[in-house]
């Protein structure tokens, strides 16, 4: 390519004037399209296990929230787990609307307690409702405990009450929850995978 002395300069100077421009301002503000954070980028992961049924689907629970004094953590995303061996990420429609369930308003968060007779509930604490549990199940096991069948042998059976247990609870909390039950003398021992 053959540039003239003249050419040269006309190309230097326009390359100047051209630097000068941008470097005070003058040229449009080019549009930079950016794209959103992903929403899970700050988030906490949990790993969990559904308590839906029995099968035990691994689930990924994220919540905003860095562990301050005064930070509240809100669940606010769940899926399933990839590297869980039982469901491999994949949920059913009760597991995907796990979210649903953790920001329901009619999810109860504290015992309450109905009178006989009254159409009204009333909040009472852990504590109250601990106690009333006692109460009702010793009063009923000592009514209607059996020590022994027909023939004399030793049965120990409570007959009248059940205990309905977690379906997704370890090996360890389900042989405790069954040896609690046994103890007892309950026969009508169930999980949740059932109901």
């Amino acid at each position: 390519m053959d540039v003239s002395r003249r050419q040269f300069f006309k190309i230097c100077a326009g390359g100047m004037a051209g630097t000068t421009v941008a470097a005070l301002g003058f040229t449009p503000k080019m549009a930079l399209a950016q794209a959103r954070n992903y929403k899970l980028l700050r988030a906490k992961e949990i790993r969990n296990s559904c308590t839906y049924c029995s099968v035990g689907c691994g689930l990924l629970m994220y919540s905003l929230g860095d562990g301050a004094k005064n930070a509240k953590e809100a669940i606010y995303h769940i899926e399933g787990d990839p590297d869980h061996p039982v469901s491999r990420g994949a949920l059913c429609p009760k597991g995907a609307g796990l979210l649903d369930y953790v920001h329901s308003e009619d999810r109860l968060r504290y015992p309450e307690y109905r009178a006989p007779g009254s159409d009204k509930w009333q909040r009472i604490s852990w504590d109250d409702a601990f106690t009333r549990i006692t109460k009702l199940m010793k009063a009923d096991r000592d009514a209607n405990f059996i020590e022994k069948n027909e023939q004399g042998v030793t049965v120990n059976r409570w007959l009248s009450t059940g205990m309905l247990c977690a379906s997704a609870a370890s090996n360890e909390t389900g042989m405790l929850t069954q040896k609690f039950a046994r103890s007892l003398g309950m026969l009508a021992v169930d999980n949740q995978a059932r109901v």
